[in-house]
């Protein structure tokens, strides 16, 4: 987790001398090489903003994603990322389709902070797919999710920026 969390932050470096000493250390759990490994790595690709190499290499974690019942996995990480990943390709329909396979099992995802962006990357794919009704309506259900949360959060500050555009 720790190196999912230098990838998302974006200290890539870091991230890559974990990701390299988990595949060394343990090279037959399936876990860390089906579900770890390819979601570390497509979150270093998204910081090199290569969306392409992203999406292929979470292929390898289709298998698992769904997975559930593990208290180390983060319920569908590697759908997030992919959608994330086809968001940075404005690649709205296939971004929307990964958002949606999370609201869909949202048994998965219980509570987990991912469950509450998935919304507003689901907001953000219909917005490039130029359907501003279904934008504004993910973009609101994000929006209730985080009514109390702290208006200075920068992820928050620019969710509400982008819905008063399609307003």
């Amino acid at each position: 987790m720790a190196a999912l969390a230098l990838a998302r932050a974006g200290d890539t470096a870091q991230a890559q001398k974990l990701a390299e000493r988990l595949s060394k250390d343990l090279p037959q759990d399936t876990i860390v090489q089906g579900y770890w490994l390819p979601s570390i790595r497509a979150a270093i690709e998204l910081n090199a903003r290569d969306a392409a190499k992203a999406v292929e290499i979470l292929q390898t974690a289709v298998p698992f994603e769904l997975g559930k019942g593990d208290p180390f996995l983060v319920p569908m990480y590697p759908v997030h990322l992919r959608g994330q990943s086809y968001l940075l390709a404005h690649q709205g329909k296939e971004a929307a389709a990964e958002f949606q396979k999370m609201i869909d099992h949202r048994g998965i995802v219980v509570n987990f902070p991912l469950g509450a962006l998935t919304h507003l990357g689901l907001a953000r794919a219909y917005a490039l797919q130029g359907d501003p009704d279904k934008a504004r309506a993910a973009y609101q259900d994000f929006l209730t999710l985080w009514k109390n949360a702290d208006p200075d959060i920068p992820i928050l500050k620019q969710a509400k920026e982008e819905y008063a555009k399609l307003q």
